[in-house]
């Protein structure tokens, strides 16, 4: 029987000749899939049973690449990344417990969800958390202030380049890279007012810092929390990736500065004033990431449970703010009086008090059922078995380092929450250098494509006809420049781990 790699190479080159739309770019992933299909049945199923061959778990396959087919068209017909990828968890879980309630043995595949679901519920209650933080703080206008700084500083083109680059790259890592990407394309858009080709590099350069940023922290991107909650790299051991992932960003920054005008844009005047309470609700964050660590090292509870009393810690905040709002208005609105300034009066008259829940429902749900469906997905199809083969072509037809780095390439085209969980699923027995390989190659390899992370996916609506696939698209072999001196960094700096 030929090897699998064939099978793949085959089925990648038959998508491509058959697609020609956007979908085209994703396929040959997505087939990657496929090649289990005609893969040896000797290999060892997830689950008790092997169900590999069967009709039923054939057809969640279909179900799941069907599912992320839309999920790709998303731009395309606007309908919502979370709704297929739900659909598709609930029909593949009937379908596997169908099959195991034929073989009776239905409270296997029963455990096997609630024990997929836990992994999921503890990293949603901590993403919602911290998105629950970053809207405060958005709402105390602590962003805008951010922006409407670095604005009046008057920086040329160049040096604002480079400053909204190191502010990605350092912000990332505790405010996630697609918080941070949108927080700063809104300053160069504002800046630049019209300029289409500094807007289009500066918000490529700033996907690609925030991505690196994202890299070296837990809480930078959703796949580095995946991996400290997964207890396979420690929260301090993360920072081994931050000179490899500086380089990742350095290599593609200077490159493309030297493409960059050193022309100063117009003056933008704007005065914007901080709600109460801003920096106290970011001291309370920081303190909020304090504590899960805290807990994480020294008593080895669960990161959630440090992030859920940070919640706590916001609402007794938030409770003082509502308390205290009657007379800090009065004190402000009799300064406005005697100032005359009836704009800061006309303000303080629309203020409302400050609400924990909102901040709560303005959390990003559409993202985090999008999580639920993939974790759901992946984890079926895991259960099933098909994730055990793809362990055993990656990595042992292959090598770790081959497989880490294919798979960073791979998330460049596919998402990198489902390649991240896919490997924490299968698990393969590993070096712990290369469990911070793939950490780095998931983090940085979806720079590649405008479309390989949330950051380049949200910068595409946001900057709508000056960041584009295509505009991307060119600097790619300059970005890929920097993933591979990344890789090689990590290889050398970090040897010792191998």
């Amino acid at each position: 029987m030929l090897y699998p790699q064939i099978y793949a190479l085959t089925f990648s080159w038959l998508a491509l000749g058959i697609f020609q739309m956007n979908i085209k770019r994703h396929f040959p992933v997505i087939f990657f899939l496929i090649l289990i299909l005609l893969s040896p049945s000797s290999y060892a199923a997830t689950g008790v049973l092997d169900l590999t061959a069967t009709t039923a778990s054939l057809a969640c396959l279909v179900i799941f690449v069907l599912a992320y087919t839309l999920v790709i068209l998303e731009e395309k017909i606007h309908l919502r990344k979370s709704k297929p990828v739900l659909v598709a968890a609930g029909l593949i879980w009937i379908l596997i417990a169908w099959q195991y309630t034929a073989a009776d043995m239905p409270e296997l595949s029963a455990e096997a969800f609630r024990h997929t679901l836990l992994e999921f519920a503890e990293l949603m209650l901590f993403l919602l958390v911290a998105m629950t933080y970053i809207n405060a703080l958005e709402e105390r206008r602590l962003f805008d202030g951010l922006r409407v700084w670095l604005v009046k500083k008057g920086f040329s083109y160049k040096q604002l380049f480079w400053i909204t680059g190191f502010l990605a790259f350092f912000i990332s890592p505790v405010a996630d890279n697609l918080t941070t990407a949108l927080l700063l394309c809104a300053v160069v858009m504002k800046v630049a007012d019209g300029d289409k080709e500094f807007i289009g590099m500066s918000c490529i350069n700033i996907v690609v810092a925030a991505n690196a940023g994202g890299a070296f922290s837990p809480f930078g991107d959703i796949t580095t929390l995946m991996v400290w909650q997964a207890n396979v790299i420690e929260f301090f051991e993360f920072l081994v990736l931050f000179f490899p992932a500086l380089v990742s960003y350095l290599v593609p920054a200077a490159i493309m500065s030297l493409f960059i005008e050193n022309k100063k844009p117009q003056n933008v005047i704007e005065e914007i004033e901080l709600k109460r309470g801003a920096f106290r609700i970011l001291a309370l964050f920081l303190f909020t990431i304090a504590t899960a660590v805290v807990l994480k090292i020294t008593l080895h509870l669960p990161p959630v449970l440090g992030m859920m009393m940070g919640l706590g810690y916001l609402q007794f905040f938030g409770y003082f703010l509502r308390m205290t709002l009657p007379g800090s208005l009065a004190r402000k609105r009799a300064l406005a009086e005697q100032s005359g300034d009836t704009q800061r009066l006309s303000r303080l008259g629309s203020v409302v008090p400050f609400d924990v829940f909102s901040r709560v429902a303005r959390a990003e749900w559409d993202t985090l059922l999008f999580f639920y469906g993939v974790v759901m997905c992946v984890g079926g199809l895991g259960f099933l078995g098909y994730l055990s083969i793809m362990s055993d072509v990656l990595y042992n037809d292959w090598n770790a380092t081959g497989a880490n780095i294919t798979l960073g390439l791979i998330s460049a085209v596919i998402d990198n929450i489902p390649v991240m969980f896919a490997v924490l699923t299968m698990m393969p027995e590993m070096s712990h250098g290369q469990w911070l390989l793939i950490t780095l190659t998931a983090g940085i390899g979806g720079s590649l494509l405008s479309i390989g992370s949330a950051a380049g996916v949200a910068l595409m609506g946001q900057a709508r006809g000056y960041y584009t696939f295509a505009g991307h698209l060119k600097w790619t072999p300059v970005i890929l420049l920097g993933y591979a001196a990344g890789v090689v960094t990590h290889l050398t700096l970090n040897s010792h781990y191998f």
